[in-house]
């Protein structure tokens, strides 16, 4: 047996009346000057007024002038254009408390379209406003912390989209000149940590103090961060996640960052004097071999002529004066390879350096900052453009910082041969797929087409102001290079100057 719904002009009034009288929702009916003519109960218990004290009275009763005039001036008009009006108020009860109402006012129209009526509906909302607000300033002291907080702050997901991120994030995105540093920040930290770091925290395995560096154009320099990562799961937002909160959406990384550059280069200032004074007893040791180096090379060749002479005079043994020249040949011989023998001997003895990952960017830089009195004195101007991530390879650190010592200092005697009173002198280093390459370009001189492979022979030198160099410095430059599996040219294409490239690969002996 089915059931079948009569219509509504088929329903008892008293249903109607029963229906109203108890819904939750407080219900006004007025006539067209807003005057009430009936109230239900959920009315009587929102506003603490009685029928009989509402009933006959203007609906503005109830109005606070904590409301607007304004407000009031859009209900009226769009009621009064036979229009619903829905909208929030605050609204005053019988014992002179504060409430905020959420209002429907609707015209009710006569047969022959005027409005006879109007049917109010409004409900306190004043506790989900109050939990409106608090989640707000909630909200708002969060973002002053995330914002103020001395720590690079972002998040984002697996497709390293950006969700949030903070002032000192964005203060980093103006420093790279790159706009987004997120992708930099995730290379330095799977090339220097040694692993994917993002891809372990992604798959639940946080981190907590992995620094990096990011080498900055320009003169920034390094720049040092302590990182750590964490993983943030959502809840599921949609209609589906109302009644099931334990589903959750992709996880989302939180990345803190926190500068530790301060720390880092006081660190490394102790280091850069221990380092100066290093180089300074590896550069004197280096002088002296080179200058003894030169003088056995420039030894070994009348001494070769005397051998010969002496073997061809000792031919003829019947002149007797020739006889005694050969011996005397022989003595001169004798003495000048005991000399040489002594001068070899008395060569400063190689240290053998045992090889490990290094950064080109850092050494480079080291080399830099120990040559600075030098170029300022020169009146050199220096291009600094470091790749901002740039992997580590295996080789000697002093010897690398020899390699760009000798390029360096080749580029200052340049700068003394040429007039120019603008001296300008760039370095530039790029990642390859498996090896870095370093260009430093200087604009002095130039080196002449025909001698590109001649200023890497011993003992040539191309400077007019040889300033006491036995012509090793390019010599020495290109052993280095060798021993790094790498290659070292000069750019024929550069006229204005020059530029030395070098591409390194690293030596095959680092642990």
């Amino acid at each position: 047996m089915s059931s079948v719904t009569p219509p509504a002009s088929a329903l008892p009034s008293s249903l109607y009346i029963a229906t109203v009288e108890q819904a939750p929702i407080a219900i006004s009916i007025t006539n067209a000057k807003a005057t009430i003519l009936y109230v239900n109960a959920a009315f009587e218990q929102l506003t603490g007024y009685s029928r009989d004290d509402i009933i006959g009275q203007n609906e503005s009763v109830l109005s606070n002038n904590a409301t607007p005039p304004t407000v009031y001036q859009h209900l009226w008009q769009t009621i009064q254009n036979k229009q619903v009006w829905k909208g929030t108020l605050v609204n005053r009860t019988k014992q002179g408390g504060d409430y905020l109402a959420e209002l429907t006012i609707a015209p009710v129209l006569n047969a022959q379209g005027a409005i006879d009526y109007f049917l109010g509906m409004h409900r306190d909302v004043t506790k989900e406003h109050a939990l409106e607000v608090g989640v707000r300033q909630q909200h708002a002291r969060l973002e002053t912390v995330l914002q103020t907080a001395p720590v690079i702050v972002v998040l984002f997901n697996a497709a390293g989209q950006v969700l949030l991120n903070n002032l000192e994030y964005q203060r980093l995105c103006q420093d790279v000149r790159d706009g987004e540093p997120l992708a930099l920040l995730r290379a330095a930290l799977r090339e220097q940590a040694g692993f994917d770091v993002i891809a372990q925290a992604f798959a639940g395995k946080s981190f907590k103090e992995v620094e990096i560096r990011l080498d900055m154009p320009g003169s920034g320099g390094s720049r040092w961060f302590a990182c750590a990562g964490s993983i943030v799961n959502e809840a599921d937002s949609s209609a589906r996640g109302y009644f099931d909160q334990t589903h959750e959406t992709a996880p989302h990384l939180l990345l803190l960052a926190n500068e530790v550059t301060a720390r880092r280069r006081e660190i490394e200032r102790a280091h850069l004097e221990n380092l100066r004074a290093r180089l300074a007893e590896q550069q004197l040791a280096q002088g002296l071999r080179e200058a003894l180096t030169a003088a056995c090379y420039q030894i070994q060749g009348p001494l070769n002529l005397i051998q010969a002479a002496t073997v061809m005079f000792a031919s003829d043994t019947n002149d007797g004066q020739i006889n005694a020249f050969a011996d005397t040949l022989r003595q001169i011989s004798a003495a000048s390879e005991t000399a040489l023998t002594t001068l070899q001997s008395a060569l400063p003895p190689e240290v053998v350096e045992s090889g490990v990952l290094v950064n080109i960017n850092q050494l480079l830089r080291h080399v830099l900052e120990l040559e600075t009195d030098r170029l300022l004195a020169a009146g050199v101007v220096v291009d600094w453009q470091p790749a901002l991530v740039l992997p580590e390879l295996s080789g000697h650190k002093n010897q690398l910082r020899s390699l760009f010592k000798y390029l360096i200092d080749n580029a200052l005697l340049a700068f003394n041969e040429s007039r120019r009173s603008q001296r300008e002198l760039s370095l530039i280093t790029r990642a390859l797929d498996d090896a870095v390459m370093v260009m430093i370009t200087d604009n002095g001189p130039g080196i002449a087409l025909a001698n590109r492979f001649k200023v890497f022979e011993p003992f040539y030198i191309g400077w007019k102001q040889r300033r006491g160099r036995a012509g090793m410095g390019l010599t020495l430059a290109q052993e280095i290079v060798n021993q790094h599996n790498g290659s070292i040219e000069i750019d024929p294409t550069t006229h204005d100057g020059c530029r030395m490239t070098v591409i390194l690969t690293g030596v095959r002996d680092a642990h």
